[in-house]
């Protein structure tokens, strides 16, 4: 007789600078909802398993993240453990942990596990810092961040208004980390997720579905308007190609590039006049660290959205 084999689920932990709904902290604005979109798409998915979340610094304060995090759990149909981890970017010549850092490492010392990074990669450069015997237990990491050129403008809208790669500005170090201790990297940078729209119609479709569905989408009016009145009539969800690509990669098209950073004036503030300098993630043929790099995806990608997320 034939055994009956269960199909064995991908270990994920997520890594995120969760704000939906939240106002910005440093200027007028909504944060991102992009990340709820990432986290929810993970706990609906049949082939993963959710280890633990870990909040992150970023999009919003630690402070607000944190307690976003603990929510979120409640759209899930198992417990789901949360911790709270970096504040600010990592201080290499005063390196602290947190709880955040700890759960990790215990959690890798028991089984591989591929890590989401959906914010500031401080979490995992820390991790790397304290316990770099535990790299090869990390299967890979898959991160929003990068470009090929620093050129290659973060464009919102059609008035001319350029966004950060956010995440790879707010810690650099952390990802040079990454790089310099051989893990495994995958990049979703806005070259991919521009390609992407979430519009009126999809939230009004996510309202009518469950209620972590009806959760996202309420808090993703706001977000929707900024975009509208950028020029837009939709939104990018950036973070969703991360989750998207550890769920099913072949719905995700990718090339084997090498990163490194350059220096170059800052393409976020108008008339810089080379006043104003900042490093880029490029990610090209030269040399570098080798990373998965994330650019399109398939032709009936925003229905196999759709349908993962209701």
């Amino acid at each position: 007789m034939a055994k009956k084999y269960k199909k064995m689920k991908k270990q994920v932990w997520i890594d995120t600078d969760l704000s939906v709904g939240m106002k910005r902290h440093q200027r007028e604005g909504y944060c991102d909802v992009d990340d709820g979109f990432a986290v929810l798409q993970l706990m609906k998915a049949d082939n993963i398993e959710i280890k633990g979340i870990s909040a992150v610094f970023g999009n919003t304060l630690i402070e607000n993240s944190f307690p976003l995090s603990q929510k979120i759990t409640e759209f899930s149909e198992v417990d789901i453990p949360v911790y709270k981890g970096a504040g600010e970017a990592i201080k290499l010549q005063d390196l602290t942990s947190n709880e955040a850092v700890e759960a990790l490492a215990e959690a890798l010392r028991k089984e591989k596990m591929t890590i989401m990074a959906i914010g500031p990669a401080t979490d995992m450069g820390i991790l790397l810092l304290k316990y770099p015997e535990l790299k090869d237990q990390i299967e890979e990491v898959v991160l929003v961040a990068g470009r090929r050129k620093h050129t290659d403008h973060f464009g919102i809208g059609n008035k001319g208004v350029y966004a950060r790669d956010l995440n790879f500005d707010l810690d650099n170090d952390a990802f040079r980390i990454m790089f310099e201790h051989g893990v495994k990297v995958v990049l979703c940078p806005f070259e991919i997720s521009s390609k992407v729209w979430v519009k009126k119609e999809d939230l009004d479709i996510l309202a009518k579905g469950d209620a972590g569905n009806q959760w996202i989408s309420e808090a993703s009016e706001a977000w929707l308007e900024q975009w509208i009145g950028l020029g837009a009539d939709g939104f990018n969800p950036f973070d969703v190609l991360a989750s998207h690509y550890i769920i099913a990669p072949e719905d995700i098209i990718s090339e084997d590039l090498n990163a490194h950073l350059e220096i170059h004036p800052d393409d976020t503030i108008a008339e810089n006049d080379k006043k104003h300098f900042k490093q880029y993630l490029i990610c090209d043929k030269s040399d570098g660290f080798p990373v998965t790099y994330c650019y399109d995806v398939v032709e009936d990608y925003h229905q196999k959205l759709m349908d993962s997320l209701t």
